[in-house]
C-alpha cells in the first residue's frame, strides 16, 4: 500500500496537470475571437474552480502530512525550501532547474531564515533575454508563497534577499514534540544499505596513529547512518594475506617446532615480525623456505592454514583492546576474503578486452587517469589493486550496497580514484544511483607540526597513546579535585569519558580532509571548542533538574501540558538552535564532514551558557538554599538542549557521564 504522502503527490500532480489542460483550452478559446460565451466555456470555468479548491484541500492534506510526519524531527530548512520551491515553480514556470537557496540568518534582527534565489535567477533570465530586477522577482516569490504552518512573516531586503520570520507556535509545538517522542530521524524514503570500510590494519604490526583517524571517523559514520536509519554493515578490511606470511610461518617453524600442538608464547608479534623480516633480508635460505611457506599457504594446506590463523589470531587480540577501548563494533573481513573472487575479477576484465600484457603484467588502463592497475604480477600473483576491485565486486553484487564509503588517508586517493573508475568502466556501477566515495583524511602531526612520532622517531603505538590519555584524565580530574566528591566508580567512569571522548573530539572537530596537530593539553582543556568542555557543559544541564528535585515523571508529565513560552530573545534563540540538529545531519550526510556536528553541538552549548545566565529555571532562597519556584517552560528547554547533545555525543561515539 502507498504512503499518503506519495498518494496526495500523484493525486496532487495529476490535478495539476487536469488545470493545465484546461488552461489551455480556455486560452484557445479566448484566442477564437467568440465574443459570446459558450456553454462549453462557462462549464470549463466551473469546472477549473472546482478543480482549484479540491487541489489546495489537497495541498493543505499534503502539508499536514509533511509537518506531522508521525515522531520524527522536521528538518525546517528542507521544509523551507519546499515552500520556497513552489512558490518559485509557480511564479516563474519558464525556468528549469531554478536555484533554490536557503540559510539560517547569521544575525537574528535579519530573522530566522533567508532565501538568496532570487539574484541567481535574474541571472538566469537575464541568459534567456528577460532582464529583471532581483528585488521584483523576490516580490514575486513571496507574493505566491503557499500557504504554510511555519512563516509568521517575510520581507525584502538588499538587492533581493528574502527574509523569513518563523513563527513561535510551531517551533514551541516542535519542541514539545522532541521532548515526548525523543529525538527521532527525519523520515527516511528507503532503507539503503551502506558499506563502510574503515580501520584496516595489518596483521602482524601495531595499530598505529593513522589507524586511529580511520577508526575513529570510521565508527562516527557509521553512528550516524545507522540513527538516520540505514542498514549499515561495517567491515575491517584487514591486511591478512600476502607473502609476509611465508616470512612468519617459516620463522614460527623455525622457534616453535611444536607449534601445531603447542600454543606458540607470541606477546609481541611486532618483534616476532622484525625478527622474520631481518632474517629474510639477510639469509637466503631463509628467503627460499618463506617463499615455499607461501606457496603452500596459498594452496591451502591445513597445517599452514592453523599457522596462519595462530598469527592472525595474536593480531586479532592487540587489535580488539583498542577497539574496547574505543567501543568500536566492527567485523573483520580480510583480503584474504576475497583471494577466491581477484581470479572470477581478472577474468571479468580480461573477458571484456580491458586487459593488457606488459612484460608479463596484466595491465588495465582507464581512460582520464594517469597510471594504469596492475591486475596480475609478472610472478602470477595478485596486487592491492585486484584484491580491491575483488572488494568493490563483492560489495556491489553480494551485498547489493547502495552506498559504500571507504575511510583512509588522503595518500591513497590517486589508488581509489583509478580502482573507483575501473569499477564505472567495466560497468560495475552507475555513480548517478550508487555512491561510491573516498573519505580521504590528512596525517596526524606533533606539536612541532611534523608527523606524529616518538622521541627515538617510531611510529607512536596506538595502545601506549590510549594508555597516556587516561593517565592524563585522572591527572586532570584530580586537579580539579572531582576525586574528593566523586565515588572511586564515578571517577574511574568520569576518566574514562573524559579520555577517550577527547581523543575522538579533537579529531572530528578538526575537519577530516586537514592535517591536525595531536595535543593532549588542548584536547583536555575545559574552555573552548573541546570534548572536555561539552562533556562538563552536559553534565552542568542534567543537574539542572536534579538541584530542583524533578524526576523523569515530572518532566514526562509537563512535557505534555506546559506550553514553551520563547519570548525572551535568549529563548528564542536557543529554542531554534536545538531544532537544527537535523539540517546539520543531513549536510553530514551529504559531505560526510563530522566537524559540522562539533561546531553544530559547541555552539548549542554557548547559547545554552547565554540562555541560563539571563533566565533564571529554578529560583531558590539565598539563606536556607530551599527551592521557591520553578520555570517549568524553561525546564523542558534545559532537557531538550540534553536530549540532542545526548544523540549528539552517541553519534561521535562520546560516552557522556551523569557526574563530574
Amino acid at each position: 500500500m502507498e504512503d499518503p504522502v506519495t498518494e496526495y503527490t500523484a493525486r496532487l500532480q495529476h490535478q495539476e496537470r487536469e488545470i493545465q489542460n484546461l488552461s489551455a483550452e480556455i486560452e484557445n478559446l479566448k484566442k477564437s475571437q467568440s465574443l459570446e460565451p459558450s456553454q462549453r466555456l462557462e462549464d470549463l470555468r466551473e469546472e477549473n474552480a472546482r478543480l482549484k479548491y479540491r487541489l489546495n484541500v489537497m495541498k493543505r492534506s499534503l502539508q499536514e502530512e509533511t509537518t506531522h510526519c508521525g515522531k520524527s524531527m522536521l528538518n525546517i530548512n528542507q521544509r523551507l525550501q519546499d515552500v520556497f520551491g513552489e512558490a518559485i515553480r509557480t511564479s516563474f514556470p519558464e525556468l528549469d532547474n531554478p536555484p533554490l537557496a536557503v540559510t539560517p540568518n547569521q544575525q537574528a534582527k535579519f530573522g530566522d531564515y533567508q532565501c538568496n534565489s532570487a539574484m541567481a535567477m535574474a541571472q538566469m533570465l537575464k541568459a534567456k533575454g528577460t532582464k529583471v530586477n532581483p528585488r521584483e522577482i523576490a516580490e514575486k516569490i513571496v507574493q505566491n508563497l503557499p500557504d504554510n504552518e511555519l512563516i509568521q512573516r517575510t520581507e525584502i531586503a538588499g538587492p533581493g534577499f528574502i527574509n523569513v520570520h518563523l513563527k513561535k507556535t510551531f517551533v514551541s509545538k516542535l519542541l514539545s514534540s522532541l521532548l515526548l517522542n525523543g529525538v527521532q530521524p527525519p523520515p527516511l524514503a528507503t532503507r539503503k544499505r551502506v558499506v563502510v570500510d574503515f580501520s584496516s590494519p595489518n596483521i602482524a604490526k601495531e595499530m598505529h596513529v593513522g589507524h586511529l583517524r580511520s577508526t575513529i571517523i570510521g565508527d562516527s559514520m557509521c553512528r550516524l547512518f545507522e540513527f538516520l536509519g540505514y542498514d549499515v554493515l561495517r567491515l575491517n578490511h584487514v591486511g591478512d594475506w600476502g607473502t609476509q606470511f611465508g616470512m612468519l610461518i617459516a620463522h614460527l617453524q623455525d622457534k616453535f617446532p611444536d607449534y601445531l600442538t603447542v600454543s606458540p608464547p607470541i606477546s609481541d608479534l611486532q618483534a616476532f615480525y622484525k625478527e622474520s623480516k631481518k632474517r629474510f633480508d639477510e639469509d637466503e635460505d631463509f628467503k627460499k623456505q618463506a617463499y615455499q611457506c607461501v606457496v603452500r599457504l596459498q594452496s591451502k594446506e591445513p597445517d599452514f592454514i592453523k599457522a596462519w590463523n595462530m598469527i592472525c589470531d595474536v593480531s586479532r587480540k592487540e587489535f580488539q583492546k583498542v577497539y574496547d577501548c574505543l567501543d568500536i563494533q566492527i567485523i573483520e573481513r580480510g583480503e584474504s576474503f576475497y583471494q577466491d573472487r581477484m581470479t572470477r575479477v581478472v577474468k571479468e576484465f580480461e573477458e571484456k578486452g580491458l586487459v593488457q600484457l606488459d612484460e608479463g603484467r596484466k595491465l588495465v588502463f582507464v581512460p582520464g587517469q594517469s597510471i594504469p592497475l596492475t591486475v596480475v604480477k609478472s610472478d602470477g600473483g595478485y596486487t592491492y589493486d585486484t584484491s580491491d576491485l575483488a572488494a568493490l565486486h563483492q560489495r556491489l553484487f553480494e551485498e547489493k550496497a547502495d552506498i559504500i564509503i571507504y575511510v583512509t588517508d588522503s595518500g591513497q586517493g590517486t589508488h581509489f580514484q583509478v580502482f573507483l573508475a575501473a569499477g564505472q568502466m567495466i560497468g560495475w556501477y552507475d555513480p548517478q544511483v550508487t555512491r561510491v566515495e573516498h573519505a580521504g583524511f590528512g596525517v596526524v602531526l606533533g606539536e612541532d607540526k611534523k608527523k606524529f612520532k616518538t622521541r627515538s622517531g617510531d611510529t607512536v603505538r596506538l595502545m601506549d597513546l590510549l594508555e597516556e590519555g587516561l593517565k592524563r584524565s585522572m591527572d586532570k580530574l584530580k586537579e580539579k579535585e572531582r576525586d574528593k566528591v566523586l565515588t572511586p566508580e564515578e571517577l574511574v567512569k568520569a576518566q574514562r569519558a573524559v579520555a577517550f571522548g577527547c581523543i575522538k573530539y579533537a579529531d572530528l572537530s578538526h575537519n577530516r580532509i586537514n592535517d591536525y596537530v595531536f595535543s593532549f593539553d588542548k584536547m583536555l582543556d575545559d574552555r573552548g571548542n573541546t570534548a572536555a568542555y561539552l562533556l562538563y557543559a552536559f553534565t552542568r544541564i542534567r543537574s539542572i533538574a536534579r538541584l530542583a528535585n524533578l524526576d523523569e515523571a515530572t518532566l514526562r508529565k509537563a512535557a505534555e501540558t506546559t506550553e514553551i513560552l520563547l519570548d525572551h530573545d535568549k529563548e528564542w534563540k536557543l529554542g531554534k538552535c536545538i531544532l537544527r540538529f537535523p539540517e546539520i545531519l543531513q549536510k553530514i550526510l551529504d559531505d560526510l564532514l563530522l566537524h559540522t556536528l562539533c561546531d553544530y553541538l559547541y555552539e548549542l552549548a554557548t547559547t545554552f551558557t547565554e540562555f541560563y545566565d539571563s533566565c533564571y529555571c529554578v529560583e531558590k532562597d539565598r539563606q536556607t538554599g530551599e527551592v521557591i519556584k520553578i520555570n517549568m517552560w524553561r525546564m523542558l528547554l534545559c532537557e531538550a538542549t540534553a536530549a540532542i547533545m545526548a544523540k549528539g555525543f552517541d553519534i561521535l561515539g562520546i560516552t557522556p557521564v551523569q557526574r563530574m
